[in-house]
């Protein structure tokens, strides 16, 4: 299954006083958003059909409340 416009992923963070919300999106048809977990640091990375990354975003892990994916739909809805 192939990746395209509207893959996106919600991350919420503990910043010490609260919470805060990210979200990386894919903003090309043909892009997609990828997940990777290294050594304690989460990269979210938002990828062209090649695999090179267009941004990236990192986050500690002990830190991340909520890591949410959001797919985008396998067909265009019917009318």
């Amino acid at each position: 299954m192939s990746a395209v416009k509207g893959d996106r992923i919600e991350i919420v963070v503990d910043v010490g006083d609260g919470t805060r919300s990210y979200e990386v999106t894919a903003t090309r048809a043909g892009r997609r958003v990828e997940v990777a977990n290294r050594r304690g640091v989460v990269e979210v990375s938002e990828v062209t059909r090649t695999g090179s990354p267009v941004r990236t975003a990192r986050f500690m892990a002990s830190r991340i409340v909520s890591l949410v994916e959001y797919p985008a739909a396998d067909r265009a809805p019917e009318r």
